[in-house]
């Protein structure tokens, strides 16, 4: 995993959540991990979330046609 956490941030950006939101939040962080971490993490993770469930509703609505590809068998020595 690459971490993306720069301690010389350029700004820094202040969120103002509920006391609910940010207990929520908290119990979510594990020891010795930043809010930003965690929070890049929850973005990673919906990013993904959103991505599957659009290809489920692609699959679900989509209308495909079948692609035949002429590929060569790569275990047969050419001009066998």
């Amino acid at each position: 995993m690459i971490n993306t956490y720069n301690t010389a941030m350029a700004a820094t950006k202040r969120i103002p959540v509920s006391e609910g939101v940010w207990e929520e939040i908290s119990d979510l962080k594990r020891p010795g991990q930043t809010f930003d971490e965690l929070l890049s993490h929850m973005v990673e993770l919906e990013k993904k979330r959103r991505f599957i469930e659009e290809m489920d509703r692609i699959e679900a609505e989509g209308d495909f046609v079948e692609l035949n590809f002429d590929v060569p068998d790569i275990d047969q020595p050419q001009g066998s």
